[in-house]
């Protein structure tokens, strides 16, 4: 996920969004836009977009006005893997995390991550497996990712 819509911005068919993107604004840098509706899942190419206030918003083709925009509101923002640019040397998308079995360093299987979260001071896995643990995603605490495994070693206690 890029981002998701949160709301219409003026009459003519804008919509704010907020970006899960580093910076926000990279957001912008992928058209079109898949958009999860509750009918499905809808392309869009983006016309135009600006940072307006501490916000972003957007121009979508094919929305016109205020209305039609509503119906795009609480869509979350995707794109094709294939759109997305190799990821940098020691750096993985968090989208390829998720599924990953987390084991600690003597062996503990903690579970499946089901989601990661930001929380200002460092990203968070959320793993699963019947009870929820909130592990740092950070260099402290991981020790190795193995994306062909799908598993994740880390320094943590089972009783965190």
């Amino acid at each position: 996920m890029l981002g998701r819509i949160v709301g219409v911005f003026g009459i003519k068919g804008w919509v704010k969004l907020k970006s899960y993107t580093r910076p926000p604004e990279a957001v912008f840098g992928y058209s079109p836009w898949g958009l999860g509706l509750e009918t499905g899942w809808q392309r869009k190419a983006v016309l135009d977009a600006q940072a307006k206030g501490n916000g972003l918003i957007a121009k979508l083709e094919g929305i016109d006005d205020r209305d039609m925009a509503g119906t795009l509101v609480g869509s979350d923002i995707a794109v094709a893997r294939t759109e997305l640019p190799q990821a940098e040397q020691g750096a993985v998308y968090w989208a390829d995390l998720v599924g990953c079995t987390v084991i600690n360093h003597v062996g503990v299987d903690f579970g499946k991550i089901t989601s990661l979260m930001e929380t200002g001071a460092n990203d968070v896995m959320v793993v699963n497996n019947g009870r929820e643990r909130l592990i740092p995603y950070i260099e402290e605490v991981i020790e190795s990712v193995d994306l062909d495994t799908r598993s994740i070693r880390v320094r943590w206690d089972e009783d965190f």
